[in-house]
């Protein structure tokens, strides 16, 4: 991260070597424009929260642990999809449910939806990129996570 910031911060200076005057229209912009998304991003990371906290591991593993491994998988991805998390939450979160004997074709799903899949960030997303294409990248992702859930089950011995 701290990469990420130098190289940001040494285009910036780059830029106003370049030109001042377009450096700070497009820095007057960027404030604009995240002032605009801060609120709905608040919003959505206190949903989160909320909704991790209301369902919390113990009932998350109950329910992928045991019956049909067909029904887990999408009952994963059903729950992934609810929100979109970052992989520093969703990984630790898929450890705990590969300590609870939770096969690793519905871990697949259950980590690809919640990384893919936002039915908590749609409206985030249709406001951006409107409608169509936020659905249409909502479903092509769910569709693709239960293909790497499949090709997850073969690989490690699950299906077959």
């Amino acid at each position: 991260m701290i990469i990420l910031f130098s190289i940001t911060v040494l285009l910036v200076i780059v830029s106003f070597l370049f030109n001042v005057k377009k450096t700070v229209k497009g820095m007057k912009i960027a404030v604009k424009r995240f002032g605009k998304i801060l609120i709905p991003l608040l919003i959505m990371l206190v949903l989160v929260s909320v909704i991790l906290y209301l369902i919390p591991e113990q009932v998350i593993t109950e329910y992928l642990s045991d019956g049909n491994r067909y029904s887990n998988t999408l009952l994963a991805s059903i729950i992934g999809s609810i929100t979109m998390l970052p992989g520093f939450i969703a990984f630790p979160l898929s450890g705990i449910l590969k300590d609870k004997h939770v096969t690793y074709m519905v871990i697949s799903a259950f980590t690809t939806t919640l990384m893919m899949v936002g039915i908590l960030t749609f409206p985030i997303e249709k406001e951006y990129f409107g409608v169509k294409v936020a659905l249409l990248r909502n479903i092509m992702s769910f569709v693709i996570a239960l293909v790497v859930a499949v090709i997850t089950g073969i690989l490690f011995g699950e299906l077959l």
